[in-house]
């Protein structure tokens, strides 16, 4: 029988969840790629935005929580690039911007950056 150290399990646990980070970050940015070809005022547009907005609420409420591990400058700076995501699909889905590849870029660039 195999015995693990916490510290095992909690590492895996953590790279499981950073993997489903970035699984859902992809999944937002091949979404908002396929809205931008089809046009703004599709319905493709729409769930990918809607998408965004369920993946940026859950990250920046786990990023709030006290008990993240992550160091509070970095949670503070991610808050407000969530929050600068959010404020943009509004627009977006508003009609008021047509900023899909910042959306893109931005999610592309924090899914990158993680590790």
């Amino acid at each position: 029988m195999y015995q693990f150290s916490y510290a095992e399990i909690q590492s895996d646990s953590v790279a499981d969840a950073r993997d489903r980070e970035k699984q859902l970050l992809t999944r937002s940015i091949d979404m908002l790629v396929e809205a931008r070809e089809v046009g703004l005022q599709s319905r493709e547009t729409i769930e990918a935005l809607i998408f965004l907005r369920r993946v940026w609420t859950l990250f920046v409420e786990d990023l709030g929580n006290p008990e993240n591990a992550l160091p509070k400058e970095l949670r503070a700076n991610l808050i407000s690039i969530g929050l600068w995501l959010l404020r943009e699909a509004e627009e977006i889905r508003q009609g008021r911007s047509d900023n899909v590849e910042g959306l893109i870029e931005v999610s592309q660039i924090i899914r990158d950056g993680m590790q």
